[in-house]
């Protein structure tokens, strides 16, 4: 059985965030959730455990990570580490829950390196499991600028003699190339007795987990290395780490989304969430950004510039350029915009039209509806074949409450109508321009209400006259 332990206790001061650390998002998601993605592949949701502090806040129970937990991952179990005073600590902390009690090896992963794939890992562990003599396996990775992290004190046979943290290490020492990526994989037995001799005999006073690495040498146990990629070695200690994340991760969905038939104009122009799919010869077009569990459909266009975020895109629609789509779904060959707005809860069935300057809020629009430039339609369901007018407007808000507007089939809803919710209007109904509807419209009426029109003769010419000063025109 292989138990992760996660440490997530660091404070983050170079992020200058209240926010903790690990729950900073890159590529939409937590670094917390990426790192918790590889652990519990490794693990299994029950042989997980995660090492927080309550220094987050005053609530003495973890702080807003253990919250977090909680919430989002119920079956991870939780170590407080109060005050945090180093790795090994965190190590100390975890095996005091008694997570680690029926484990044959400890995985331990930092919080905020969320790059590390579960290969990787996988590797570790294996790798230590197939020499009886080791005790540690250590993931390494060579870097071109090691600055900031431990270094991999080799002998002259190129044998492993120490991890040096970079604040203790000599002149010499900080020109390796070759640091610890802080991802181990521990013979829990040997774990066990190694850490109670931990001291904090160093600069910053902490108990180092590399420390469990040099008592393995003195009581002739091996320290198993394996070479990773550099990014696996990638943390995130800064608003700029955070942001060499982001960028790679989402390059890698860009190119995922390409592997899979979707063409991206300008890919390093277009924003993708990890967590966005795309179907086959799906077009998207620059400076798009697409967001959280967006879904879009085989053969459909994402205009230039336009933003959507948790939204189900159907196949062959096409969205104008400039539109904001949220938490919202589309249906096949539906068009939308350009610089259109589909708030939360809209509902376009097939073959909708909504065009320019239209904003939807919980509307539910049925097949073939069009409303195509400049109107609002919000706490509304619409029939299907129904056509709405330029600048009709849904009056769902009294100054109280929202009220709900209901529309038939086949009804035309003339220009710059206003529909005072909550109303009702019967299929095939005709709503006259300009009409303000404050009553529900039988089936097949046609709704009018004008002031009537007034045209004097010569009004016109008279009213010029008197404006500019007596003077004929």
């Amino acid at each position: 059985m292989t138990v992760v332990v996660l440490l997530a206790a660091g404070r983050g001061v170079r992020m200058r965030s209240e926010r903790p650390k690990v729950l900073h998002e890159a590529a939409g998601r937590p670094l917390l959730d990426r790192v918790l993605d590889t652990a519990l592949a490794v693990a299994g949701q029950a042989a997980a455990v995660m090492v927080v502090t309550s220094k987050e806040d005053s609530s003495k129970e973890g702080g807003t990570v253990a919250a977090y937990l909680r919430a989002n991952h119920p079956r991870v179990g939780i170590a407080l580490q109060d005050p945090p005073r180093g790795t090994g600590d965190a190590v100390r902390a975890a095996a005091a829950t008694g997570a680690l009690r029926k484990a044959k090896t400890v995985v331990v992963l930092s919080g905020d390196v969320p790059l590390l794939s579960v290969e990787a890992v996988q590797g570790l562990v294996d790798a230590l499991t197939k020499d009886k003599k080791a005790a540690v396996a250590v993931l390494t990775a060579k870097l071109a600028d090691p600055t900031g992290y431990g270094r991999i004190v080799r002998d002259k046979r190129k044998s492993f003699v120490r991890i040096r943290e970079e604040k203790d290490s000599s002149n010499g020492e900080r020109k390796i190339c070759e640091i610890n990526t802080g991802t181990y994989a521990f013979d829990r037995v040997f774990l066990e007795k190694a850490l109670p001799l931990l001291t904090s005999k160093n600069s910053l006073s902490e108990f180092y987990l590399t420390d469990v690495l040099s008592l393995a040498l003195k009581a002739r146990r091996k320290v198993v290395t394996v070479s990773g990629d550099p990014s696996s070695a990638l943390g995130v200690n800064s608003r700029a780490d955070l942001a060499r994340v982001d960028s790679i991760l989402r390059g890698r969905a860009a190119e995922a989304a390409m592997a899979a038939g979707a063409t991206l104009l300008r890919p390093e122009t277009i924003t993708l969430d990890d967590g966005v799919i795309l179907g086959t010869d799906v077009v998207v077009e620059p400076f798009a950004t697409l967001l959280g569990k967006t879904t879009v459909g085989a053969g459909s266009r994402i205009g230039q510039g336009t933003v959507i975020r948790d939204a189900v895109l159907g196949r062959g629609v096409t969205v104008r350029p400039y539109c904001v789509i949220e938490s919202a779904v589309v249906g096949d060959a539906a068009v939308v915009g350009p610089f259109a707005r589909l708030r939360e809860g809209t509902d376009l069935a097939e073959g909708v039209h909504v065009g320019n300057f239209v904003e939807t809020k919980k509307a539910v629009l049925g097949k073939g509806v069009k409303a195509n430039h400049l109107t609002y339609l919000g706490d509304t369901e619409i029939g299907e074949r129904t056509n709405v007018g330029a600048g009709v407007i849904t009056c769902n808000y009294d100054g109280f409450a929202k009220n709900r507007t209901t529309i038939g089939r086949d009804v035309f809803v003339g220009s710059d109508a206003q529909l005072v919710a909550p109303i009702t209007i019967g299929d095939g109904a005709i709503i006259a321009a300009g009409t303000t509807v404050t009553e529900d419209v039988p089936k097949d009426a046609l709704a009018l209400a004008r002031v009537p029109q007034t045209n004097l003769p010569e009004g016109g010419a008279r009213y010029r006259e008197r404006k500019s000063g007596g003077k004929k025109t």
